[in-house]
């Protein structure tokens, strides 16, 4: 798994926990709605730190909680 399955992955599993839609992330993060699901199709193949910074807020909660989750740690990530 690539940096940018493992935060699609970490997206798809916030929304299911928090029991949110895609729709109100992407307004909660100001993400617009193509680039949330190029992400989460994943079709970009480079998901920025300021992305993520976006995306964690949306979420209500900080860059370190979003990326403090087994799929970052995994032996299977790919860094490219």
């Amino acid at each position: 798994m690539t940096v940018n399955d493992v935060v699609a992955q970490r997206i798809r599993n916030l929304l299911q926990q928090k029991n949110m839609t895609q729709y109100r992330l992407e307004q909660n993060s100001h993400i617009q709605h193509g680039s949330m699901a190029c992400i989460l199709n994943g079709r970009n193949k480079t998901v920025t730190l300021s992305t993520v910074m976006m995306i964690a807020k949306g979420f209500g909660m900080s860059v370190l909680e979003f990326l403090d989750d087994p799929l970052f740690t995994s032996e299977e990530l790919e860094l490219e």
